[in-house]
């Protein structure tokens, strides 16, 4: 009798064991995986982009600062990507102009005045922002919005920095709001209480220990909307006019950096000079984003050390 009574909770041991086992293998095969895509991904692009480098008439001082972009001029061939660097950057700075205020305000609202079920209705319809496709959003930017600027504004095209900025800022709302709010829930309820005892009204209290408790979470957030904006394709590729130039007022027609991939990738001559140096600019996109995510990282864990 005492084999058979042991024999059914050695079994399940090893089962327990084993399962735990598996999981971990999993979870680490999951972990290492995403590293491998990543370097995979950076490997791929590098290779491409390399050979253009050590082409005899390339110069990579003239592609970092001219804004002459001929790709296929039949008398001479140019590439100069500052044109595009400064579109992408005017476009991502004026939405973020737009949207951090607008999404500090909500997350505060959502955050601390805010409650029940409007706090939850507003929640699923910011979550819902983030649910639109970029297409879907570079429609409205193309169709609505364009409009709308026509009507509103002297400018005689509808698509320039402007539109792509209002929808930019519109796409990044959802990632700031979420991510801030987060960052100021995550403030000690020690702090709240403190304040509170002092008399503190629930602007004060927002003003001087919320917002400076949780800035690093807040600034992580304004750079993980900034990746998001700096990222995105469809949307800035159907929304901004695609002119390459240095714009001189919001009303003028931009490219950003992704719009420029997207809209000639699929006419270059897979291998030629052209096909390189396009993916030279998805090495200097990927290495702004690197750079962004990075910041944003070491803010977060630098706001966590400091709790």
């Amino acid at each position: 009798m005492k084999p058979r009574s042991l024999l059914p909770s050695r079994w399940r041991s090893r089962w327990i064991r084993c399962s735990e086992t598996l999981i971990e293998a999993w979870i680490r095969i999951s972990g290492f995986s995403s590293v491998f895509l990543v370097l995979a991904i950076l490997f791929f692009i590098f290779r491409e982009a390399f050979p253009v480098l050590s082409r005899p008439g390339f110069s990579l001082t003239e592609f970092l600062g001219s804004v002459e972009w001929y790709p296929t001029s039949a008398q001479r061939v140019r590439y100069g990507a500052l044109g595009l660097l400064v579109g992408t950057a005017s476009v991502t700075g004026v939405s973020l102009l737009i949207s951090v205020p607008a999404g500090l305000g909500a997350a505060i609202f959502l955050s601390e005045f805010c409650t029940g079920r409007t706090r939850e209705t507003l929640k699923v319809v910011i979550e819902l922002l983030a649910a639109i496709p970029s297409v879907v959003w570079g429609f409205i930017g193309l169709t609505v919005m364009s409009q709308v600027l026509r009507w509103a504004t002297p400018a005689a095209v509808g698509v320039n920095l402007l539109n792509g900025a209002l929808i930019l800022s519109l796409m990044s709302l959802p990632v700031i709001v979420s991510l801030t709010e987060d960052a100021l829930r995550s403030v000690p309820d020690a702090h709240r209480e403190a304040a509170e005892a002092l008399g503190a009204t629930r602007w004060q209290l927002t003003w001087r220990v919320l917002l400076p408790g949780a800035r690093h979470g807040i600034l992580a957030a304004v750079l993980l909307g900034t990746g998001r904006a700096v990222g995105e394709t469809m949307a800035v590729l159907m929304a901004t006019g695609n002119a390459v130039n240095l714009p001189t007022s919001l009303l003028d027609p931009v490219r950003t950096l992704t719009a420029n991939i997207a809209a000639e990738l699929g006419e270059a001559p897979a291998g030629s000079e052209h096909y390189r140096v396009l993916f030279l600019t998805g090495v200097l996109l990927f290495g702004i984003t690197l750079v962004i995510n990075l910041l944003a990282e070491w803010l977060v864990r630098g706001g966590r050390k400091g709790r």
